[in-house]
C-alpha cells in the first residue's frame, strides 16, 4: 500500500513537472518575438540560405562577398563593416568564418495599412488626454526614444503633409528619363511607430519607376518589436529589405552596408525618423541627372517631439560649421540672398545635415563613400560635405524638396565610446583641414588631449586625397565658405576671459541663444567652450564660429551678431587698457 502511494505521488510530481515546462515554454513564445518566426510558412528568396528547413535568414559573410567582387570601388573599405552585394557564381561557404550580417528577405504581398488613425492629419498637432496610468506610459515612452512615442502611436503611417511647398514648385517640369533610386534608412532601437512611418512615407509618396528599393539597416538593436514583428511587417512591403547587422556600426558603417545592397543610380541615405512630402525625390533626382558630382538635399523641415505638428521652414538656409567642427544651420548671407534668381533656385550649402542626403552611387564610390574609420556617429556629414567640395563636387538643398525630420528632446543612448564625436571629429581634422587644424584643436580642448594620448592612423584617407587630387583646406575656406570668420588667435589676445575680481571667466553658455543676452561669468572651465579673442579690429569675439561680438546695451555687456553696420559696430569697437 505504502509502495502504491509513493508510486502515484511520483506519477503527480512528474505530471506537474510536464505542466510547468509547457507553460514555460508558452511564456518565452509569447514574450520573445524570435520565436515567431519559427512558426511561418513563407516563400523563400533564390539569395537565402535555409538551415533545417524553418530557418528563414541569410547568414552572410562579408568575406566571401569581397573575393566576389560585386562592389570593387567600395574594396577601400574595412570588410568588417561592408557587405558585398553578391554575384550569380556560387561558391562554397567556409563554416569556420563567422557571419557578420543577416539578410531577411522580402515578400510580394501588399501592406495591410496596420494602425491607421486619423489623428495629426494634414501635420497638425496631437494633443492627448491621459489618465495617471496613461502619464506614466507617454513619460516612459519620452526617456526611452527622445520624443513623445504615445502620440506618435496614435497617428497613421500612412499620415499626410500640408502642401507647404512654393507655388512655383507645383509646375517645375523633370525629364521623364531620371536616374532610379534606393532609399537606405539605419536604425538602433527606433520606436515602431516612427519607423515605420518613414518607410510608409517613402513608398506613398515616390513612384514604383523611379524606386529602386528600400533599404532598412538594422544596427544591433535590442527592442523586441524590432525583431520577428518588423520582419513579418517588411515581408509584405514591395521592394523593402531588412539588413540585420550583428555587431554596432553606427551611422557611417550602417550606412556603407546599406549602399552595398542597394541598386539604384542614386543612394539616398535617410534618418530612421523623417515624414516625405509629396514629390520630394523627383527634384533631387533631376539636379544630380544633369551633375552627377552633386550632392542634394531637401530643406529639412521640423516635426516636434512632443506634439507630432509639422512645422514648415519659413526662410532659405544653408548648413554650415564652426571651428569645433559643429554643424549648424544659418540663413543665406546678403550676398547669396542677391544672387538668388527665385524662391525655388538651389541653394549652395558648405555643409549638409546629413538627415537626409542623396548621392550619385559612382561618385559616392568614387570619393571615397564614408570614412571607415569613424566610429558610431558624430561629425560624419561634416567629413562628407568637406571630402566632396575639395574634391571636384559640390553641395545644394532644393526648396521644392522637402521632408519632415522629428527632433528629439534628448538623444535616447549613450555611447559605447564616451569619445566618439571627438575621435570623428580628430580624424576630419587631421585628414582635411591642413594647417588651420590648430583653430580646431585651440577650441577643442578635450580633443587636442585625446589627440596627445592616442595614436590617430589617417594614412588611407590622406592617401585617398592625394590620390584624388583634392584641393586644400584654404581654397574651402576661400570659394566655398568665405563668411566664416578666421580667428587670429593672437598669443595673449585668445583663450578664456579671466575677471580678476571674482576669479571666474566670461561665459556664453549656448551660443544658440546667446543673441541678446548679457554676458555671464561663471568657473572657468579649461574646455574650450568659454573662448574669447580680441582681434586687431578691436572686436572681442566668443564662440567657436566666432560669430558673437561683445557690444553694449543700457550700460550692460550683451552679445550680439558681429555687424558691419556703422551704427551698430561703433558699438562692438574696445580698448585695452593695461594696468600696472
Amino acid at each position: 500500500m505504502r509502495f502504491l502511494c509513493r508510486y502515484k505521488l511520483c506519477r503527480l510530481q512528474f505530471v506537474f513537472l510536464w505542466i510547468i515546462l509547457g507553460f514555460f515554454v508558452m511564456i518565452v513564445t509569447f514574450f520573445d518575438p524570435f520565436f515567431d518566426g519559427f512558426s511561418k510558412k513563407t516563400l523563400i528568396s533564390p539569395h537565402q540560405k535555409v538551415k533545417d528547413n524553418s530557418d528563414l535568414d541569410e547568414i552572410i559573410d562579408s568575406r566571401d562577398q569581397m573575393e566576389l567582387g560585386g562592389f570593387s570601388s567600395l574594396s577601400l573599405l574595412k570588410e568588417d563593416q561592408l557587405i558585398i552585394v553578391p554575384s550569380k557564381v556560387k561558391r562554397k561557404q567556409n563554416p569556420q568564418k563567422k557571419a557578420n550580417y543577416k539578410m531577411l528577405r522580402s515578400g510580394g504581398k501588399k501592406d495591410a495599412r496596420l494602425l491607421v488613425s486619423t489623428h495629426s492629419h494634414l501635420g497638425k498637432p496631437v494633443h492627448l488626454i491621459l489618465n495617471q496610468f496613461e502619464k506614466d506610459i507617454e513619460e516612459s515612452g519620452l526617456k526611452k526614444h527622445g520624443f513623445n512615442e504615445l502620440a506618435s502611436k496614435r497617428i497613421s503611417l500612412h499620415r499626410r503633409l500640408p502642401e507647404v511647398r512654393h507655388p512655383s514648385c507645383l509646375t517645375q517640369q523633370y525629364s521623364v528619363q531620371l536616374p532610379t533610386a534606393s532609399v537606405i534608412i539605419c536604425f538602433h532601437n527606433e520606436a515602431w511607430s516612427t519607423l515605420l512611418r518613414t518607410v510608409h512615407s517613402v513608398l506613398d509618396t515616390v513612384p514604383k519607376t523611379l524606386l529602386k528599393d528600400v533599404i532598412l539597416v538594422d544596427d544591433l538593436s535590442r527592442q523586441g518589436h524590432l525583431k520577428s514583428s518588423l520582419s513579418e511587417h517588411i515581408a509584405k512591403l514591395d521592394g523593402v529589405k531588412l539588413i540585420r547587422s550583428n555587431k554596432r556600426l553606427g551611422v557611417t558603417g550602417g550606412r556603407m552596408l546599406g549602399a552595398a545592397r542597394a541598386s539604384g543610380d542614386v543612394l539616398v541615405f535617410m534618418d530612421s525618423h523623417c515624414e516625405c512630402h509629396k514629390g520630394w525625390l523627383e527634384p533631387l533626382l533631376d539636379r544630380i541627372a544633369g551633375d552627377r558630382n552633386l550632392v542634394v538635399s531637401p530643406v529639412m523641415d521640423i516635426i516636434d517631439w512632443k506634439t507630432f505638428q509639422y512645422y514648415p521652414s519659413a526662410d532659405l538656409q544653408r548648413g554650415v560649421f564652426d571651428w569645433k567642427l559643429d554643424f549648424h544651420w544659418e540663413p543665406l548671407p546678403r550676398n547669396m540672398l542677391k544672387k538668388q534668381k527665385s524662391p525655388v533656385h538651389p541653394v549652395r550649402s558648405p555643409a549638409l545635415a546629413g538627415g537626409v542626403l542623396a548621392i550619385e552611387r559612382n561618385f559616392f564610390q568614387r570619393i571615397g563613400a564614408y570614412d571607415p574609420g569613424m566610429t558610431l556617429q558624430g561629425a560624419e556629414n561634416v567629413e562628407l560635405s568637406i571630402r566632396v567640395w575639395m574634391c571636384g563636387g559640390s553641395m545644394e538643398i532644393l526648396p521644392c524638396s522637402r521632408i519632415g525630420h522629428l527632433d528629439r528632446s534628448h538623444i535616447p543612448f549613450s555611447l559605447s565610446d564616451e569619445h566618439a564625436v571627438e575621435s570623428n571629429k580628430i580624424r576630419v581634422a587631421e585628414t582635411w583641414m591642413d594647417s588651420y587644424k590648430k583653430i580646431f584643436f585651440n577650441r577643442d580642448v578635450v580633443a587636442y588631449f585625446i589627440k596627445k594620448a592616442e595614436n590617430f592612423n589617417c594614412t588611407e584617407r590622406l592617401q585617398l586625397r592625394k590620390r584624388l587630387g583634392c584641393k586644400n583646406f584654404h581654397s574651402f575656406l576661400s570659394d566655398v565658405h568665405p563668411e566664416l570668420y578666421l580667428p587670429q588667435d593672437r598669443p595673449g589676445y585668445s583663450g578664456e576671459l579671466y575677471n580678476v575680481g571674482t576669479g571666474y571667466c566670461a561665459d556664453y553658455k549656448n551660443t544658440l541663444d546667446a543673441i541678446g543676452k548679457p554676458v555671464m561669468i561663471s568657473p572657468c572651465s579649461g574646455n574650450g567652450k568659454q573662448h574669447c579673442e580680441y582681434n586687431t579690429q578691436r572686436e572681442v569675439r566668443c564662440g567657436s564660429a566666432g560669430q558673437l561680438c561683445f557690444d553694449v546695451r543700457k550700460e550692460q555687456v550683451i552679445l550680439s551678431d558681429c555687424s558691419l553696420k556703422e551704427d551698430i559696430h561703433s558699438r562692438q569697437l574696445w580698448n585695452i587698457i593695461e594696468v600696472s
